[in-house]
């Protein structure tokens, strides 16, 4: 560990002679920087989808938590008088701060999506709907569903549980998802970076050996090797997490849409930038632990 920290020390510090030992050009430049910024915008994505998964949990569950419906079937003649006796009871029931039945156009508004605009209401045997605001306390859903039962027929409450808790599994899932990409984004650049390197060494076998002559050690070879691949990483994953930040802000946000609420809000703009340091400190371990066992096969 305090050899790697040293290292860590060494690479800031810089080495302009140390250097000119690593090709500045050559296939690996390419591969090195093309794979940073593939996973750095990655990345991005991935840590996209994990912050507002859990956002849109937090949100969507809590409006679900503190809402629920009352839907009253039967026929429309006696809809009026039930709706009322149905505002009635929850009117006089602790727990419930408000309830308003829904309008004909706001009903419409609701089915437009899945029926288009030209569905006739008067034509359909349409329940009648009454949204209903939970206190922070909330109420006795079964107590209610009782009386309803007794004062409204046809009244069926949904307290919105059923699909909260689903809904609330799968966001979680999801953010999981998002923070396991993570790693294995991570994972793959340490193996890209660690080929690469590899590969930059075995091919410069003969500058290496001249190196050794002329009283170079392994240690000030490695660490040229190091600085150059760390340096080009970073470069390449501040140039993909900058593209992904831009993909990010052009994301549709159109409602009904499935990436409403997709991408970062406030201060997650904020996290992506750590991305390209940590791509950077991959590439240095991975580098580093490369160069030490390559040069010891040259020996």
């Amino acid at each position: 560990m305090k050899a790697f920290l040293r290292d860590l020390r060494i690479l800031w510090r810089g080495d302009a002679s140390g250097d000119r030992v690593v090709p500045p050009s050559g296939y690996t430049v390419r591969l090195t920087i093309f794979s940073a910024a593939a996973m750095g915008f990655l990345a991005v994505m991935a840590l996209a989808l994990a912050l507002s998964a859990g956002r849109l949990a937090d949100d969507w569950g809590g409006a679900l938590a503190r809402s629920a419906t009352l839907r009253i079937d039967g026929p429309l003649d006696t809809m009026q008088e039930r709706t009322e006796a149905a505002l009635r009871v929850l009117e006089q029931t602790p727990g419930v701060a408000s309830a308003q039945a829904l309008t004909e156009e706001e009903q419409r508004a609701l089915l437009e999506p899945w029926f288009g605009p030209d569905l006739q209401l008067e034509s359909l045997p349409i329940p009648q709907l009454i949204e209903i605001e939970k206190t922070p306390e909330g109420f006795d859903a079964e107590g209610l569903r009782l009386r309803l039962e007794g004062e409204v027929p046809g009244a069926m409450l949904d307290d919105h549980e059923s699909w909260r808790k689903p809904f609330l599994a799968a966001a979680r899932a999801l953010r999981w998802l998002g923070w396991g990409a993570m790693v294995l984004i991570g994972a793959t650049m340490a193996a890209i970076v660690t080929l690469a390197a590899s590969v930059s060494l075995a091919a410069n076998a003969q500058v290496i050996s001249v190196l050794r002559l002329i009283g170079a050690r392994d240690d000030y070879i490695a660490r040229a090797f190091i600085r150059r691949f760390t340096f080009r990483t970073l470069t390449g994953a501040a140039v993909g997490t900058g593209l992904g930040l831009i993909a990010s802000a052009l994301l549709p946000d159109a409602p009904m849409s499935f990436l409403t609420g997709i991408g970062f809000a406030n201060l997650d703009w904020l996290v992506p930038f750590a991305i390209p340091p940590l791509a950077a400190l991959v590439a240095f371990a991975a580098t580093r632990r490369a160069a030490f066992r390559t040069l010891r096969g040259l020996s």
